[in-house]
């Protein structure tokens, strides 16, 4: 029986770092919170019908889209100056499903701006609920990018 090992792939170095250490994985843990806070609280005010849950719907979809920009940022200006992660097909496809997530949770967060209770139901909480499967497939892809392909990570 012959055995086949997978080659380990070659790591690739940050350009957007502080020190030596990268930018984008320390911005993406908040706009990652916040947006998939925003659904728990959108399913909090359907259950208790306090209006409190639709208003920090409101804030955690505006801080986690503007968190989100930032992060987003950082990630193209990685892609654009490494050409070693432009060849990725990974790292293309977290930066659509990135890009599509920013605009769902912008849409959501300005539809509600001037009435944060009537928008939510049934476009909001629709919303909320496609930035969860959204977040969810972007950092499925980042995850991707750092784990198997060796993205930003720095070797002992």
């Amino acid at each position: 029986m012959r055995l086949f090992f997978r080659r380990k792939p070659e790591q690739t170095h940050t350009a957007v770092a502080l020190g030596s250490h990268p930018l984008h994985p320390m911005v993406v843990p908040f706009p990652i919170a916040f947006l998939i806070t925003a659904l728990a609280t959108d399913l909090a005010f359907l259950v208790t019908l306090d209006e409190f849950w639709a208003r920090l719907s409101l804030w955690l979809l505006g801080a986690g889209t503007f968190m989100g920009v930032a992060a987003g940022m950082i990630g193209a200006a990685e892609m654009l100056i490494i050409g070693s992660i432009r060849r990725r097909a990974a790292a293309w496809s977290h930066f659509v499903v990135a890009v599509m997530l920013l605009s769902v949770a912008f849409l959501n967060w300005f539809m509600r701006l001037s009435d944060p209770v009537s928008a939510l139901y049934p476009w909001g909480i629709g919303m909320s609920f496609l930035g969860f499967l959204l977040v969810s497939a972007a950092g499925w892809l980042g995850g991707k990018l750092v784990f198997e392909e060796r993205v930003g990570v720095k070797e002992a």
